[in-house]
């Protein structure tokens, strides 16, 4: 009975996410970069950089293709790879369609204690932005040419204080396949996008490897100050912009791509670094989660494999396709056959392991690590 009314209680869960109005699986809201480049006079790109070296060359390349005028600001946070002389070393255009960049290489220093490190390289970063408008852009994010002024554009249309991209993370290997589209999938199913971007709705989201911002809304909100232990920097930022009467856009794009290559490892390390903040660092939500991904994800296969009765095995059927079919806008946008949606209950019990795993570093008095510092419990 426990089996069958989990299967029928996973059905009804995925059927209401498929009927949401705000169709937080689908990926409606879109943005492509614009046909010819325009004057970025009014733009200045912010560029934490941390031991880099490998990719900004390709990020300075994509920012070269914008428009002409752009002012780029990298921070070298106490790289030890040489991130300051190959972002020099790529300033000057090399084609003939290619702009040059006013590029300042700022050299930055250690995080002060309550400040997460790429939050401080910001901050460095925002005290030599004179301009309107300030993109937030990573390292390993290429643009594709004219991306910046549709993102320029969409502010303006919108009258959103941020624009934010969900970056097209690479989807090459198998564990790329597995494991990205269903990272893309899980943050839209906790911040839906419509709603994220709707003045009238509370919910608050960001993607942190772009995001273009009013230089003024971004300091009237406290800045990088307001949130600089944030560990969730993007989503909490957004929060903090939103909070202040500041409106949000958020959405995909093919025209703002990931460099970074991921395996199952990198995978694991992205996740668990802030999948129990995520929680709140509450075993209760731990406990919570476990068990609704158990109902949402393992109960209807195991109801299809073993349920005791035919509409056991119906609904754990039915709740299976239902859940390919929400998964299937995402998988489509990634270029993959529609066989991969019904992968989603493998990558969702990954991400379980990687939360607990998360929980497990935190209990033992690390909050986080990423990019070779640790980040320690200090309640």
């Amino acid at each position: 009975m426990v089996l069958t009314a989990a299967a029928f209680l996973a059905l009804a869960v995925w059927l209401a996410v498929l009927l949401l109005p705000w169709r937080p699986h689908g990926t409606r809201e879109r943005l492509e970069a614009a046909a010819a480049p325009e004057d970025l006079g009014d733009v200045t790109v912010l560029v934490p950089a941390r031991n880099e070296a490998a990719v900004l060359p390709r990020t300075l390349r994509g920012l070269r293709r914008q428009g002409p005028n752009l002012a780029v600001v990298v921070v070298d946070d106490e790289s030890t790879d040489g991130t300051a002389e190959a972002a020099q070393a790529a300033a000057a255009p090399a084609e003939a369609s290619e702009h040059p960049i006013a590029l300042r290489v700022a050299r930055g220093t250690r995080p002060p204690s309550g400040w997460s490190g790429k939050l401080w390289a910001l901050e460095q970063g925002l005290r030599l932005v004179d301009r309107p408008y300030v993109l937030l852009l990573d390292a390993d994010i290429e643009l594709a040419p004219h991306t910046l002024p549709a993102l320029r554009a969409r502010a303006a249309a919108t009258g959103a204080d941020l624009v934010s991209i969900m970056a097209t993370l690479r989807c090459v290997g198998f564990w790329e396949r597995l494991l990205a589209p269903a990272f893309v999938f899980f943050f839209k199913l906790l911040y839906p996008f419509a709603l994220a971007s709707s003045p009238r709705s509370r919910v608050a989201a960001a993607a942190g490897g772009c995001m273009l911002l009013r230089a003024a809304a971004l300091r009237a909100a406290g800045g990088f100050e307001a949130v600089r232990g944030a560990l969730i920097d993007d989503c909490t930022l957004a929060a903090a912009v939103k909070r202040n009467g500041g409106a949000i856009w958020i959405g995909m794009s093919r025209s703002v791509d990931s460099l970074r290559a991921y395996g199952f490892r990198d995978f694991w390390r992205m996740v668990r670094r802030t999948a129990y903040t995520q929680l709140r660092y509450s075993a209760a939500l731990l406990l919570g989660t476990t068990a609704a991904l158990g109902v949402a994800f393992v109960a209807p296969l195991a109801a299809l494999a073993a349920g005791p009765s035919g509409a056991a095995r119906a609904a754990g059927a039915g709740a299976w396709v239902a859940m390919a079919l929400a998964y299937r806008p995402v998988t489509r946008f990634y270029g993959l056959h529609a066989a991969w949606s019904l992968t989603l209950p493998a990558a969702a019990l990954l991400f379980l392991g990687m939360t607990w795993d998360s929980a497990l570093g935190y209990w033992r008095g690390v909050k986080a690590r990423w990019k070779d510092r640790a980040y320690e419990v200090t309640d």
